[in-house]
């Protein structure tokens, strides 16, 4: 076995348009701390992208790379073969269709390499094939389109997931953790302390720890019958419980759920359950290519016309339009 303070990491950081820049950030900054902290350069890096060019991330800034997809072919015998590849992605990533770079990710896997997606980089590990009857964690926003698009992966709303050397994170500062944790599997939690102490903060969250703030919080609500309510109808949006249901599982007759919600929210339970469940119609239909009547299908409506009026009196446009407006956006 190789002795720890010898372990060396050659990475790959593969680089999409629109990929997250914090995500990024967050991947490579530990380990140049970790490298700062060992003495030595335990860990190597470079950056690629399809042709060489420069890669524009999502807050509009351009990042140079070292290398090209081709060039990187051509190293995956030789030395410079790297240890590990980290897809970097983050919006529009559904368009993302390179099937040259799923097929690079498929034998560099083959051949032994770690692969790993930071924020959306799960969405191109599933497309080239890697994820089947997989784990993986995916941002809470691409959660819905992910589901429908891969059946066969298993997905959760998780900080990061390690599965058969495959790593995905959801992004953000999630990508900390998810290396955090490599840099402690390859030294010790004395390392990650210290690299820690460096980034300022003050722990590794856990892989399962919420990516999304707390209901109390997100919604600013304190009753604990209208946040149980609310989990319940969130986690029941293809097949909607009634409100006789939920009366049911929370203990509360009809009356009482109708006058909290007024009270709490605004409005009464039916419109916000069907509020949350376009919400989640909105985002099928900007990150899937399903035909709308399977979004309304997976949302919980009987009929596509239902659904298309309910959305238009919500958001003043039918779900065709919020396509359309969708694709000038990206031709844009």
């Amino acid at each position: 076995m190789t002795p720890r303070n010898t372990v060396k990491r050659s990475i790959v950081f593969f680089l999409v348009p629109d990929f997250t820049m914090i995500a990024f950030a967050t991947a490579l900054e530990p380990l140049r701390s970790a490298n700062r902290m060992l003495g030595y350069d335990a860990y190597h890096w470079r950056l690629a992208s399809a042709d060489g060019r420069p890669v524009r991330a999502s807050n509009g800034v351009e990042c140079a790379v070292d290398t090209t997809l081709e060039e990187e072919r051509r190293k995956m015998s030789g030395p410079e073969r790297p240890s590990m590849v980290i897809v970097c992605a983050g919006l529009n990533v559904e368009k993302y269709h390179q099937k040259s770079v799923f097929a690079w990710l498929r034998e560099e896997y083959n051949r032994g390499v770690a692969i790993g997606g930071l924020c959306t980089g799960a969405y191109v590990l599933a497309q080239a094939g890697l994820l089947s009857n997989k784990r993986c964690a995916i941002h809470w926003e691409n959660l819905p389109g992910f589901t429908e698009a891969f059946p066969k992966v298993n997905v959760y709303a998780d900080l990061f997931e390690v599965d058969s050397n495959l790593y995905t994170c959801a992004g953000g500062t999630a990508a900390l953790d998810m290396m955090l944790k490599l840099i402690g599997d390859d030294f010790d939690d004395n390392l990650v302390n210290r690299v820690c102490e460096q980034v300022l903060t003050d722990r590794v969250r856990s892989p399962t720890d919420r990516q999304r703030l707390p209901l109390r919080a997100r919604l600013g609500v304190q009753n604990s019958k209208v946040l149980t309510i609310i989990e319940l109808m969130e986690a029941n949006l293809a097949e909607p419980l009634s409100l006789i249901e939920i009366a049911d599982h929370v203990g509360l007759s009809r009356r009482q759920i109708e006058r909290l919600f007024r009270q709490e929210m605004g409005r009464s339970p039916a419109r916000y359950y069907l509020e949350i469940r376009l919400d989640r119609a909105r985002h099928l239909l900007i990150q899937s290519s399903l035909p709308v009547v399977e979004v309304a299908v997976a949302c919980g409506f009987v009929s596509a016309s239902h659904f298309s009026k309910c959305y238009r009196e919500l958001y003043a446009r039918s779900p065709q339009q919020e396509r359309v407006d969708r694709k000038q956006l990206l031709a844009a």
